[in-house]
């Protein structure tokens, strides 16, 4: 069987878009039998002169630019989009689901206290508008107060990186404190560090920060080291090189979109804070935060730190959202996630680790969480 010739429009510069390049890697590993062509490529770059000429069997890319939409649009192959843009809607395309990643970081915060929270986000790119819509329908739909502050994109006519900065600083001076921000990305984060440095406001006491990407360069640049949504960029390239498959292989792939669930929060020091006035809840928090996987329950709590339940349980849900049991549970299965992602631990171990009586009973908890067994996560995961 002759060997597909594929050509990769994805930028290898930040994070995302290695991690995209390392899902269709992992893809070939196990189908193997394409020619790879990466040409040296920026984001929002022109389309190559090559393309114009070149006769290759398909194209996964990031599509970006009017460009590169219409040297693409002109081709008579399979194209799979990796990018939210959308110049080219009858294309089938592959993104994270910025929803999913919007309500992860609202949690994230709000778990830690903040009643007022903010996203800073760029208004030239779709999933920035999509991830501030859905984190603010999340912040409001649990009783906080929101704010939202956007800049322009570079490469935007009238761009000034001074003026935009300078944006940012007066924006951070007008919210009130403490205040957890989700920032678009996790670059759009490491500006708002440094515009709190330039303003000497604490971080995270005053502010706490959460990026999005993940990006560990750059987060354990940052000072202090950032927090930041993990998105699962591998399943996104593998997923876009499964149906580029398909499409080479003669099978009709829908214009639609095909939306990955984020991974997790990776918590570093820019979010370690609790934002309760309430001493005895923050006390309970941080109780739930450091006991969850050892099977604790409610009575426990209430063993450590006397009051009634009915209080405890109506001044937890008006100040963190939702139920010290809600609490508990979620602090385990975030911990279950991790464990399936980060060790080959078998369940019955995880179950042990994680404050679960039977494995079978993590099994049902979890489905019930996320729509699918652990073993199925575990192996999306793979790949």
């Amino acid at each position: 069987m002759a060997r597909k010739s594929v050509a990769l429009l994805v930028e290898t510069s930040n994070a995302y878009a290695r991690g995209l390049v390392e899902g269709i890697t992992d893809y070939l590993h196990e189908f193997p039998g394409w020619s790879i062509y990466l040409p040296e490529q920026q984001r929002s770059a022109e389309a190559p002169r090559w393309l114009t000429n070149w006769h290759g069997d398909g194209v996964i890319a990031r599509i970006e630019t009017p460009q590169i939409a219409a040297a693409l649009s002109k081709l008579k192959i399979p194209v799979i989009d990796v990018s939210a843009a959308r110049p080219l809607p009858d294309l089938p395309w592959v993104e994270t689901d910025d929803g999913a990643i919007a309500r992860l970081a609202a949690d994230h915060l709000l778990q830690r206290g903040f009643r007022n929270l903010a996203y800073c986000g760029e208004i030239g790119f779709n999933w920035s508008r999509w991830r501030g819509d859905i984190f603010l329908q999340e912040v409001h739909a649990r009783g906080a107060k929101c704010y939202q502050f956007e800049n322009a994109t570079r490469g935007q006519q009238g761009y000034r990186w001074q003026e935009q900065m300078d944006r940012m600083v007066h924006w951070l001076c007008q919210l009130p404190k403490p205040i957890g921000i989700m920032a678009c990305y996790d670059m759009k984060a490491q500006q708002v560090l440094d515009s709190c440095r330039q303003l000497g406001i604490a971080v995270p006491d005053e502010v706490a920060v959460i990026g999005v990407d993940n990006d560990e360069l750059l987060c354990n640049l940052c000072d202090p080291p950032l927090s930041s949504v993990i998105p699962d960029a591998r399943r996104t390239g593998y997923l876009a090189a499964d149906l580029l498959r398909q499409a080479m292989d003669g099978k009709k792939i829908p214009a639609e979109g095909h939306f990955i669930e984020p991974l997790g929060v990776a918590t570093r020091q820019s979010t370690d804070v609790l934002a309760i006035e309430d001493r005895e809840i923050a006390a309970v928090v941080r109780y739930i935060r450091t006991h969850a996987c050892s099977g604790i329950t409610v009575k426990d709590i209430l063993r450590d730190i006397p009051m009634s339940r009915r209080v405890l349980e109506n001044r937890f849900l008006k100040i963190v959202g939702k139920t010290p049991h809600q609490a508990i549970l979620q602090q385990r299965l975030d911990r279950v996630k991790v464990l399936l992602r980060e060790t080959e631990l078998p369940l019955d171990k995880i179950a042990t680790q994680t404050g679960f009586e039977h494995p079978e009973y993590l099994s049902v908890v979890f489905r019930k969480n996320f729509g699918m067994p652990p073993g199925a996560y575990r192996s999306r995961l793979e790949g």
